[in-house]
């Protein structure tokens, strides 16, 4: 008896194996349907022979049931990026949809991802249409923009937005990036004014810094900038000092990785109410955008003047 059941249940084991085999061998893609998606991809993209594509298995897609769900993987150098495609059942066609929740607000979900806690602020004290800048203090791009913002976005929009920060400092082009941002912040927590009043003055003076023979030099250079703010505005010079010299990084570090996760590349980067603004763009895409987030959070839009609607970008 035990030697039947012993052959019985060794027979069904194998049987259930051959079934499982079958099953994965029905799901996964054939070699034809490989190649053919792999061209489609290759060709659509335009990627170069060195880039490596991989096709998943095929499986049942939830949302339409004439079409198949293949995830193909394109791998350049490491650096790995799935794209989902719907292929037709009789394997005739392929195509790539993205599906978008409409349950869920994605500018208000890039805002809830940017610390802004302690941050200098500028303009309205608490607006409901707040403008993120991620800054780099050596940037000339960032310096043009912020002579947009300062004054003459301000001066339009003062009253009704909420102007704020973060450091981005791209720090292997611009050596003395990050050395600033960490002078900035010492401002800062003392005072928001001093912390605006050097940003203005790096802005609008980067020769100066620049204009020092050695990196040491400038470094000094900021220094003796941020020592001046300080004792213009009344600080803490012995506490200033310290935190000059301490030249603590992490909060300027925090501000880099929460940005590189909102998809910041370069600076300046804008995100007015979640809306991401690139580069140094001209003065009537900023009022677009600025003008945009005011009328979702029904607040007034200013009049803007001919001759403003027209102005370019400061340089």
């Amino acid at each position: 008896m035990l030697r039947r059941f012993l052959v019985t249940l060794i027979r069904r084991s194998f049987l259930l194996l051959v079934v499982v085999c079958l099953g994965c061998i029905a799901q996964s893609a054939s070699p034809d349907l490989t190649r053919k998606i792999e061209r489609q991809v290759r060709s659509y993209y335009k990627l170069p022979p060195e880039v490596l594509v991989t096709v998943g298995m095929p499986s049942p897609s939830p949302d339409f049931p004439n079409y198949d769900s293949v995830v193909v993987t394109v791998d350049s150098a490491g650096k790995k990026q799935d794209l989902t495609f719907l292929v037709s059942k009789d394997h005739s066609s392929m195509m790539r949809l993205t599906k978008f929740d409409l349950t869920k607000d994605p500018l208000a979900e890039t805002m809830s991802k940017i610390d802004v806690g302690g941050r200098p602020t500028r303009g309205a004290k608490a607006s409901k249409v707040v403008v993120v800048n991620f800054d780099d203090l050596e940037c000339p791009f960032c310096s043009r923009m912020h002579q947009t913002l300062f004054p003459e976005i301000l001066k339009e929009y003062g009253d009704r937005v909420t102007f704020i920060y973060k450091d981005y400092p791209l720090v292997e082009i611009h050596p003395w990036a990050t050395h600033a941002a960490v002078d900035a912040n010492c401002l800062g927590a003392q005072s928001g004014d001093a912390y605006w009043d050097f940003a203005d003055y790096i802005h609008a003076n980067q020769h100066e810094v620049n204009s020092e023979k050695t990196s040491g030099a400038r470094l000094e250079a900021l220094d003796r900038l941020t020592l001046l703010q300080g004792q213009k505005h009344n600080l803490d010079v012995v506490k200033l000092q310290s935190c000059i010299k301490a030249q603590d990084e992490s909060a300027v570090k925090a501000s880099m990785k929460e940005a590189d996760g909102i998809g910041v590349e370069a600076t300046p980067t804008l995100f007015i109410n979640g809306e991401k603004v690139d580069g140094a763009v001209p003065i009537s895409q900023v009022r677009a955008a600025l003008d945009r987030a005011l009328k979702d959070a029904n607040l007034p839009v200013p009049e803007h003047t001919a001759a403003a609607a027209a102005a370019p970008a400061s340089k």
